[in-house]
């Protein structure tokens, strides 16, 4: 697998990861409308960031289940998107200027045409302790993010995990 962060991204319980992942079932529908587009909608105007997306993690690629801002594909190699970052850590992942970061100079979203300098990725994590996804906002200028942001972030992103784990 392609991995231009030059860390490793794969987490220590990864087949485990998988098989949760898999089995909610949820990757393999783009949502034009309903609770995850709702999310990122209002994580979109709350931040007012022009992009928003709920992502999940698979083997090889990020599947974006909802997004504002973005549109064509709707996965990505897992080696290129910063949300593979995002699940490593149960904490939310924040680049406030990607471009001073050294894990993300060889990163075509960062340093190629897309020119992504703002990210934040509130993982998404299963009520058994699984991060398999993540809410995140992106901007193509820096930004500063407060730790109050970041709490709303999380907030919504365990909004996202209420509704998949309810059905």
């Amino acid at each position: 697998m392609e991995n231009t962060f030059g860390i490793p991204i794969i987490p220590d319980n990864e087949d485990e990861r998988l098989a949760k992942l898999r089995s909610l079932n949820i990757t393999n529908t783009y949502e034009e409308e309903g609770p995850f587009k709702y999310i990122v909608s209002i994580a979109s105007r709350m931040f007012n960031v022009p992009i928003a997306l709920v992502n999940f993690v698979d083997m090889d690629y990020v599947i974006t289940r909802a997004g504002v801002g973005v549109d064509g594909e709707n996965r990505i190699s897992r080696g290129t998107s910063l949300c593979s970052l995002s699940i490593l850590r149960q904490e939310t992942t924040v680049f406030e200027d990607a471009r001073k970061n050294p894990c993300l100079l060889a990163n075509p979203l960062v340093v190629g045409d897309f020119g992504l300098q703002f990210y934040a990725g509130a993982p998404l994590i299963t009520s058994d302790g699984y991060s398999i996804g993540a809410l995140c906002i992106v901007d193509k200028e820096p930004r500063v993010f407060s730790a109050s942001d970041q709490k709303m972030l999380e907030s919504l992103a365990s909004a996202v995990m209420d509704e998949i784990e309810k059905k």
